[in-house]
């Protein structure tokens, strides 16, 4: 499970949520004045003031209330709590109501200082969670083919259309490279990788380097069947399953996507040693 005290994004939200506590807190405590008359620690820290329009104290009361709700999460994260005698450790977000309550043991200073302590040790772990923070690796770095194919409808939440654009655009490539438009997208696949030689206007791709070698040969033996496992598993999946895919799952596929395209462009075209016939030709040598 991630670390969310390492999330730059949940960090600065914490630091919303302080911020708008004491902005908060502060209007508020315009409705009321500094204890002037009891022992410190028997008394209200704060007195309500004369003439407060009760439905605007209500409603402050209850903004401080809701935004002491939100940033619950920061004395854990930040350690601002106070040692209270008697009392223990307590948060002064969440305890900001004994400010106005007999035998107070906050002060509104103690609440706004721990405030300004929490948005600075927060501005001090996003830095640090920055910093530390890997590399993001988003759908707009895959392949170009991939990503411009996918794109627009990607943007637009619509992830399964945005998977079968780009494997159809990945296969129309390979129909390209090899000049088969006579064949349906798996068996494109499955002729440009074929282990059989080279045929007039049957040509292969083939991983760079001297075939007998152990690696050379498991990139081919793998395309061969990689290629066509992803045209059946993802292409004809994403045209003719039920339901939208998740963001998730969209990302998934097109990093698969991305990296078949990356392979294919790895790939060297092995053409037969003859010149390639035409369709006229191949009509009359069938016939």
């Amino acid at each position: 499970m991630a670390d969310a005290k390492k999330n730059p994004e949940y960090l600065r939200g914490l630091a919303k949520a302080v911020q708008d506590f004491k902005d908060a807190f502060l209007e508020l405590m315009e409705f009321y004045i500094p204890d002037q008359i009891g022992p410190k620690g028997i008394t209200p820290a704060m007195w309500l003031a004369d003439e407060v329009d009760e439905d605007e104290l209500k409603s402050r009361m209850a903004r401080v209330a809701y935004a002491a709700g939100r940033a619950v999460q920061v004395a854990p994260i930040t350690n601002i709590n106070f040692a209270v005698q008697g009392i223990g450790v307590v948060d002064p977000i969440t305890n900001w109501e004994t400010v106005i309550q007999p035998k107070s043991f906050l002060t509104p200073e103690n609440v706004t200082n721990a405030c300004d302590s929490a948005l600075g040790r927060l501005e001090a772990q996003i830095a640090k969670a920055e910093a530390e923070a890997p590399p993001e690796v988003g759908v707009a770095r895959m392949h170009p083919l991939v990503w411009g194919a996918a794109r627009i409808l990607w943007k637009d939440g619509h992830y399964r259309d945005a998977v079968r654009s780009a494997a159809d655009a990945v296969a129309q490539h390979v129909r390209s490279i090899t000049g088969r438009h006579d064949v349906q997208e798996t068996s494109v696949w499955q002729q440009a990788f074929s282990n059989d030689p080279p045929k007039p206007n049957m040509p292969r791709l083939r991983w760079p380097g001297d075939p007998a070698h152990q690696s050379v040969r498991s990139m081919n033996d793998g395309l061969r069947q990689f290629a066509p496992g992803v045209q059946m598993t993802i292409r004809n999946m994403a045209s003719h399953g039920a339901g939208e895919f998740t963001e998730q799952q969209g990302v998934e596929r097109l990093a698969t996507l991305s990296l078949l395209a990356q392979w294919v462009d790895t790939c060297e075209l092995h053409e037969d040693p003859g010149v390639r016939e035409g369709p006229d030709q191949l009509s009359s040598g069938s016939a």
